[in-house]
């Protein structure tokens, strides 16, 4: 009887534990991708339109490691101004959780950018760019995949080079942009 109540105190211990209340991009994206002030956007690796054929063995594997990519943006207007200081506030304390590593941050007074990272230098899982601009809004984009690294990265750069990147898939930013 002992060791059932134990099992059973255990098994409630991990299940209350393991619920994490803490904010993450992910909940915020699935949380206001049916917001009006927000552009949610998935992009799958097919918008790049590479003839696979032609890619070298480093190329073809950058594409494998790539997934997906996620944006949410927040698009500024003069009836939003305090949720936008709001939204973008939760997204810095969002990215300030140490899982997200910073690789650079840059910008001034009015606009500014970071990008960050979640794994470790060899099997990075996320990219995070995160840029915002105070006269016109901000937006978060994840790049997400398998085992990814700065090489994989750099790779990537060449392969897009040599995309045709299917452009009706960026449709819904164009209204951010034009700001």
């Amino acid at each position: 009887m002992k060791v059932a109540l134990f099992i059973i105190a255990l098994l409630s211990s991990l299940l209350f534990g393991s619920c994490n209340s803490e904010p993450t991009l992910q909940k915020y994206f699935v949380e206001n991708t049916e917001n009006k002030d927000f552009i949610a956007l998935d992009i799958s690796s097919n918008i790049l339109n590479v003839d696979k054929t032609k890619l070298t063995v480093a190329q073809s594997e950058a594409l494998h490691s790539f997934d997906k990519v996620n944006v949410l943006a927040f698009k500024l207007n003069d009836k939003n101004k305090a949720q936008f200081e709001t939204e973008r506030a939760k997204v810095n304390l969002i990215l300030k959780d140490p899982k997200y590593q910073q690789l650079m941050k840059f910008g001034s007074g009015k606009q500014g950018a970071s990008v960050s990272y979640v794994g470790t230098d060899d099997n990075i899982n996320e990219f995070v760019f995160f840029a915002n601009k105070n006269d016109a809004g901000f937006a978060v984009v994840r790049v997400l995949g398998k085992d990814m690294n700065p090489t994989h990265i750099m790779n990537m750069i060449s392969v897009l080079k040599e995309s045709k990147i299917d452009l009706e898939q960026l449709k819904p930013l164009q209204e951010l942009i034009k700001k």
